[in-house]
């Protein structure tokens, strides 16, 4: 199959939650595709398995341009502080609010503590993303593309998920709106919908933490693991994915050859939402 490149070298992407997982092959992605990249999460340090160094720094090794601004997206003036240091560069050309967290509870056990924890992080944050990088294009009348990671959880309800299914079928609402109320302004707004992707998030190790966690037990509660059978039922394509298959649809859709595009979930499932 043929191989596809994308230039960024004049814009600007925050990735949040970018040290880890997802949002750091993202991250990696734009800044190889020739981006400014500011990486904003709770944590400097990566939670991946054999990585040591923080994803600015892996851009910059690589030579890209990238910096890293500590954020906790549960709170709308740390959103809003991130995409005002993106003036330095620019201005934001594109946001990617990505930050998330997994609870575990049935309906019937779930406490309304992490219930507010999950919404906080995985709605909020996604709110206060979309409207602060929305007001900075528009204050400087630049066009722009938002993107926000949903989930196969947007659309499909699994039992013990009923804090992080609910949240990303927000998601998925919110993207819809802020499409249709930010269309006429040229700003694009679409979601990535990833299925079972192999990362420290969603492999049954601890979920990432936020700066409530404090308040609440037991507050990285991992993902329960899927067996090999379980995959090979649910996934058409019979395995989990990878970031790096994931990746490459937030280039696509942050890139030209989406301009017409928008208010999209673009499903990364090996074909889970088929069955």
């Amino acid at each position: 199959m043929g191989e596809v490149a994308y230039n960024f070298s004049e814009e600007t992407v925050i990735v949040t939650g970018g040290t880890s997982g997802i949002g750091r092959e993202v991250a990696r992605r734009f800044g190889e595709a020739g981006a400014t990249v500011v990486v904003a999460d709770i944590r400097e340090e990566p939670k991946d398995d054999g990585e040591s160094m923080p994803t600015h720094e892996r851009i910059e090794d690589d030579g890209g341009r990238a910096t890293f601004v500590e954020t906790d997206v549960s709170d709308p003036d740390d959103v809003a502080s991130v995409v005002e240091a993106a003036r330095a560069f620019g201005g934001v050309d594109v946001m990617v609010n990505n930050a998330g967290i997994y609870r575990h509870g049935s309906l019937l056990e779930t406490d309304v503590d992490a219930f507010d924890q999950v919404f906080a992080i995985n709605v909020r944050g996604v709110f206060a993303g979309c409207r602060a990088a929305a007001r900075d294009m528009l204050d400087r009348e630049e066009s722009g593309c938002i993107l926000n990671t949903a989930s196969i959880s947007s659309e499909y309800a699994q039992i013990g998920h009923s804090m992080y299914d609910a949240s990303k079928g927000a998601v998925m609402m919110l993207t819809r709106v802020a499409a249709l109320e930010l269309a006429r302004h040229e700003i694009r707004v679409n979601a990535v919908a990833p299925g079972v992707i192999e990362t420290t998030f969603g492999t049954g190790n601890p979920a990432p933490e936020s700066r409530v966690d404090d308040r609440l037990p037991d507050v990285e509660a991992p993902m329960p693991d899927l067996t090999e059978q379980e995959i090979e039922t649910d996934v058409p394509m019979g395995r989990m994915g990878s970031p790096e298959e994931l990746a490459g649809s937030y280039l696509f859709l942050a890139s030209d050859e989406a301009s017409y595009v928008t208010g999209h979930l673009l499903y990364v499932d090996g074909g889970y939402q088929i069955l």
